[in-house]
C-alpha cells in the first residue's frame, strides 16, 4: 500500500492521522449487524452503489457529499460505517472528535486539512467522524471560541472540495454520526445531504443481537431468547451487549465465591465453563438499565421530522 509522505506537514500530525486509518478492509459486513435494513439500504445507495455503478451516478445522480447518522447512543452507527467501508473496499478513516481537537493553537485546522489531503491520496476513502457535534456545534453561540469557529470553517471548505468529479476511484465520502443532532451547525447539516435515523432495535433485532452476543457462550436449555428480547424493549444494542456480558459472568461469580486468590488462580478452564441460565439473565436485567429515555426518543422523532432526509 502506498504511504502518504506528508511533505509540508508536521510529522507528528501525520502520525496521528495514520493511526486512524483502520485498513482497506475493516472486515465488518452487513450480516454482522442485526436488523437496520432501511439504514443499510440507504447507505448502500449513498456510498456503495456509486463505486459499483460509476456510469449511472453522474450528473443529477451524482453521489451525496456526506451522510449523517442520527440516533441514540449504542445503536450501531460505528458498525454501519465500518460495514460501508468493507462492502465497497474503501480506505476507512475512523476519526473521533478528540483527534481533530488540539490544545495547540492552529493545529486543529491543519489536522482537518491534512485529513482530507490524506483521504484524497488514499482514495477511494470513507471518512467516519463520530460525535461530530463535539466539533461542529452551532456557530455564533456565546461559548464558541475563535479557534473552534476556524476549525468548523476549514471542515466545511474541505467537504466542499472533496467531490471526485466523474472518477469514482477518487471518491471521498464523509460519514458522520451524532447523538445530538439538534446541536449541529446548520451549514454542516446542509452538506450532510442524507440524514438518516438509526433507531433502537425492534423485537426481531433484539433477538438477533442476543444470538450474536451469545455466539461464544454456552447457554442453558432454559434460556428463552424470545422472552428476554421482549423484556429488553427500549434497550439499545450496547445495552443488550452489556446485559449479555453481565449474565455470562454470573456462573463464574458463583464458582469463585468463597475461594482464596490461590484457589481461583488454580481453577481450570473446564471448571469455569458453566452454562448461562435464565436466572442469570433475570439478575442481569435487574442490574442493567436502559440508557435512552422516552423523552430523548421523542426529541429524535421531532428532529427527523423537521430535518431528516432519507
Amino acid at each position: 500500500m502506498r504511504r502518504f509522505d506528508g511533505a509540508g506537514y508536521d510529522k507528528d500530525l501525520v502520525e496521528v492521522l495514520e493511526r486512524d486509518i483502520v485498513s482497506r478492509n475493516p472486515n465488518i459486513h452487513w450480516d454482522d449487524i442485526a436488523d437496520l435494513a432501511e439504514a443499510k439500504k440507504l447507505l448502500e445507495e449513498a456510498v456503495v452503489l456509486p463505486m459499483w455503478m460509476p456510469d449511472f451516478f453522474k450528473g443529477i445522480r451524482r453521489p451525496w457529499k456526506g451522510v449523517l447518522m442520527v440516533g441514540p447512543p449504542g445503536t450501531g452507527k460505528t458498525m454501519l460505517a465500518k460495514a460501508v467501508a468493507t462492502e465497497c473496499g474503501t480506505t476507512f478513516f475512523n476519526v473521533s472528535s478528540s483527534t481533530l481537537t488540539s490544545k495547540y493553537r492552529g493545529e486543529s485546522e491543519k489536522l482537518v486539512r491534512l485529513l482530507f489531503e490524506m483521504a484524497r491520496f488514499y482514495a477511494p476513502t470513507t471518512i467516519f467522524v463520530d460525535e461530530i457535534d463535539a466539533i461542529c456545534s452551532r456557530r455564533g453561540t456565546s461559548d464558541e471560541h475563535e479557534a473552534s469557529r476556524r476549525v468548523k470553517s476549514e471542515l466545511l471548505v474541505q467537504m466542499d472540495g472533496s467531490l471526485y468529479g466523474e472518477d469514482p476511484s477518487k471518491m471521498v465520502m464523509v460519514l458522520a454520526a451524532t447523538n445530538f443532532p439538534w446541536d449541529l451547525d446548520e451549514a454542516l447539516r446542509r452538506r450532510l445531504e442524507k440524514r438518516i435515523y438509526i433507531p433502537l432495535p425492534c423485537a426481531k433485532a433484539r433477538e438477533d443481537l442476543l444470538k450474536i452476543s451469545l455466539r461464544e457462550v454456552e447457554v442453558a436449555d432454559d434460556v428463552d431468547i424470545v422472552l428476554i428480547a421482549q423484556q429488553l424493549d427500549g434497550y439499545s444494542g450496547a445495552d443488550i451487549t452489556n446485559v449479555c456480558r453481565d449474565a455470562s459472568m454470573m456462573a463464574m461469580r458463583r464458582r469463585i465465591q468463597g475461594l482464596t486468590p490461590e484457589e481461583i488462580r488454580n481453577l481450570s478452564r473446564d471448571e469455569l465453563q458453566m452454562p448461562t441460565t435464565m436466572d442469570d439473565f433475570n439478575v442481569a436485567l435487574q442490574k442493567v438499565s436502559k440508557s435512552v429515555s422516552a423523552s430523548d426518543l421523542e426529541r429524535y422523532t421531532q428532529w427527523m421530522g423537521e430535518f431528516g432526509s432519507t
